[in-house]
């Protein structure tokens, strides 16, 4: 007997219009605000707040390959050209007219009303129901291009709606800034670690393990899931709902648990062990002539014998 989850949730008709909605021009124009808005703030800019200004050509660079960072990445995955989204004129269009106003508006006033908090806030939930689209597509089209690659689907999913965190190394560069040490691959976001479980729920929807009359229900709640947790990050800030699970299977599976055994049965031989014993030394001497001077008056008193 199947559950009817219609019953208990009636939202199926709003996971459909999620899924039939046009993404052009809201939810794009928010995901070119958010990216533009990542090259102008990040700190790393050579120092300087006017980066735009001096290197037009390589902010402009850089805003485009965060703006399409998904579909580049996924390409080159699928095997298809990098440079397939810059074929489309219209959104390229639109992603330079956002960058040029995000930078050269008089007196930043469009910077300031993108960074107005219930306007940024609109933005990132608009940004993260288009997140949803995208690795939902990312995944569907692994499924259809390569059936039985399971590891490659789901990349292609979380590149699909996180590329511009794995970007993010290579549009530095552009900007003349290297920093190995923050790559997404080290230190990989809150925002990645979901899209990669989103992606292998999809890709269970995908292979039969979720029943496919779920599928309204599914993609409704990877929706909520990440637009929560974009709430959660903007009104308690950075935070890592991941974090207790990967403590975990880092205790349990990856040597966690024996480090901690081993470093109390070394703490515990340490404290067993009986101090070495110091060499007293007198400040007037007196030691040192004891034991020094000792053979000396015995071999005096000898001699007087």
């Amino acid at each position: 007997m199947d559950l009817d989850l219609d019953y208990y949730f009636p939202f199926s008709d709003v996971s459909k219009t999620l899924q039939r909605i046009n993404m052009y021009p809201f939810f794009d124009i928010s995901h070119y605000i958010l990216m533009c808005l990542l090259v102008k703030e990040d700190t790393p800019q050579l120092g300087t707040p006017t980066f735009s200004r001096h290197h037009s050509f390589a902010s402009w660079l850089a805003s485009m390959l965060m703006c399409f960072a998904g579909t580049i990445i996924g390409n080159g995955l699928t095997g298809e050209p990098l440079i397939v989204p810059f074929q489309n004129h219209r959104d390229i269009l639109v992603a330079t007219i956002v960058w040029y106003v995000l930078n050269y508006a008089p007196f930043d006033l469009v910077y300031k009303l993108a960074k107005f908090a219930p306007v940024h806030l609109a933005v990132c939930l608009l940004k993260e129901i288009q997140r949803t689209r995208k690795v939902f597509d990312g995944v569907a089209a692994g499924v259809r291009l390569y059936p039985q690659a399971y590891l490659l689907n789901v990349l292609i999913g979380l590149v699909k709606g996180s590329g511009s965190a794995e970007m993010k190394l290579f549009e530095r560069l552009i900007r003349g800034v290297w920093l190995p040490g923050v790559s997404e691959m080290l230190r990989p976001s809150a925002t990645t670690k979901a899209c990669l479980v989103v992606a292998i729920v999809f890709l269970m929807e995908h292979t039969g393990h979720l029943p496919a009359q779920y599928h309204n229900h599914v993609y409704l709640g990877a929706a909520a899931f990440f637009v929560l947790l974009r709430l959660a990050v903007k009104l308690l800030g950075p935070m890592d709902p991941f974090y207790p699970f990967e403590w975990l299977a880092g205790a349990l599976l990856f040597g966690g648990l024996a480090d901690a055994i081993s470093g109390l049965f070394r703490q515990g031989g340490a404290a067993s062990r009986p101090p070495s014993a110091a060499p007293v030394v007198a400040t007037d001497g007196s030691a040192g002539a004891a034991a020094n001077g000792a053979p000396k008056k015995a071999a005096t008193d000898k001699k007087r014998e």
